[in-house]
């Protein structure tokens, strides 16, 4: 167990150091107040998970340690549902309900649509 929770703790150390340079690398290309970065990184862990899943349904990567690793570890300090509902509660209290809409859909629709393609992606190939 502790093996277990040693290799999720080192996905979620990967995962958390690259969701902060990714959103703020987008986040600060962008210019704007809406939450680009956070969004982005969580449609590309939504992708990457799809990925992951697709991959394991075909038998590989079957090692417990190695998928807990990525899924739990990696993809789980990289997406991050607490900033998403932070920065939502933000632009709502704000009064901006327009960003508000829009970010909870986008994050929702493309978070969907990201994980799809990743389960089709290895289907195909």
């Amino acid at each position: 167990m502790l093996r277990t929770l040693l290799f999720i703790g080192m996905g979620s150390f990967i995962g958390g150091i690259a969701r902060f340079l990714l959103a703020r690398w987008v986040q600060g290309g962008t210019g704007s107040s809406f939450p680009f970065g956070t969004l982005a990184v969580n449609v590309l862990g939504c992708l990457a998970i799809g990925l992951l899943y697709g991959i394991f349904e075909r038998g590989n990567l079957m090692n417990p340690d190695l998928r807990l690793f990525l899924t739990v570890g990696l993809c789980g300090g990289f997406t991050t549902f607490s900033t998403f509902v932070h920065e939502n509660f933000s632009l709502f209290q704000n009064g901006n309900l327009l960003h508000f809409i829009l970010y909870t859909t986008l994050s929702f629709g493309l978070g969907l649509a990201a994980a799809c393609l990743g389960h089709l992606i290895v289907k195909i190939f």
